[in-house]
């Protein structure tokens, strides 16, 4: 057993070495219209799994997605055919479904899989579509990887997808977190402290963290993950995101009375960001305030849909 593979590697070994056989030997004109990865919820298709992530929810396994014909006719008889192969590979045993896990691998419904994150069949088809899709259902849709799309339907999709958000709605979730980031972090923070309301401000700096992290997402036009790995995800983010991973880490790890130094780190964010928000046009250069929130309007402001536009900036 290789006790450093990727949950991503282990599942395209196991394809390719179990399942592709046998679908070639029996199914083979279904594999045709078959698209067959491993995507969807779990550490492992983010590439964040590890020996402490084994304990549920982990196994050789992919997911087979059919079109909802192929899925109504030939669903069950392909897993029936696929429940009856080996289901320890290289070591590992079998797939260990936690009561969470259910209709995340094996053979699957290509539309309800993405209306399970999309609340559509067919991804977004306007602007306040995707304005109702959860951002971390949309990281879910298009992470891991499609060994094999014959057909190409749900590569359709999930290459729609990862496109990322119209401008419109990039803009408007910006001007949202200038607004929350400014609010939680510069302003309600130090106040919060002042005041001796320990529990108000670390919930402050909580919500300064998320809407931070949320924010260098924005900036790198990457959807933002689950929080348990949207803070780790910083570091593969090209704008301001090993910077700011450790300057996050830090404040997260200060001592609660070590007030100076999380307010500089806080400023230091928010100075970083003012900055990117110049640099990628989406304010004028020549504003000078240091305040984050005062920003939201602006940004809210060059949205082009005239109904999206007049929204508060400090909803999206």
């Amino acid at each position: 057993m290789d006790k450093k593979i990727k949950g991503l590697e282990l599942s395209k070994l196991y394809f390719e070495n179990i399942y592709l056989p046998e679908l070639q030997k029996n199914f083979s004109e279904l594999l045709e219209r078959m698209a067959i990865g491993l995507a969807g919820e779990g550490s492992e298709c983010f590439g964040y799994d590890d020996e402490i992530s084994r304990d549920h929810d982990f196994g050789p396994s992919c997911c087979i997605w059919l079109t909802d014909s192929d899925y109504n006719n030939y669903g069950k008889e392909i897993q029936e055919k696929l429940d009856k192969l080996p289901k320890e590979f290289m070591g590992f045993k079998a797939l260990n479904i936690s009561e969470w896990g259910n209709d995340r691998r094996g053979v699957l419904n290509m539309n309800d899989w993405y209306y399970k994150f999309l609340g559509t069949e067919a991804g977004p088809g306007n602007l306040y579509d995707w304005r109702l899709i959860p951002e971390t259902a949309l990281a879910s849709a298009v992470n891991g990887e499609v060994f094999v799309d014959n057909l190409g339907e749900f590569s359709k999709i999930r290459e729609k997808l990862k496109k990322y958000f119209p401008e419109d709605i990039r803009l408007n979730k910006i001007a949202t977190r200038c607004m929350k980031i400014g609010q939680s972090g510069q302003y309600n923070f130090r106040r919060c402290m002042k005041r001796g309301e320990t529990v108000a401000a670390k919930i402050a700096e909580a919500e300064f963290i998320d809407e931070a992290i949320h924010m260098i997402h924005l900036l790198n036009r990457e959807y933002k993950l689950f929080y348990k790995w949207m803070h780790r995800r910083l570091k593969e983010l090209p704008i301001l995101g090993e910077k700011s991973y450790f300057l996050i880490k830090e404040l997260s790890e200060l001592p609660v009375n070590e007030v100076n130094r999380k307010i500089e780190i806080i400023e230091n964010i928010c100075m970083d960001i003012i900055g990117e928000l110049k640099k990628q046009n989406i304010v004028d250069k020549h504003l000078k305030s240091d305040f984050l929130s005062d920003y939201g309007p602006y940004v809210q402001h060059k949205i082009k849909d005239e109904k999206l536009r007049n929204w508060s900036p400090w909803l999206d």
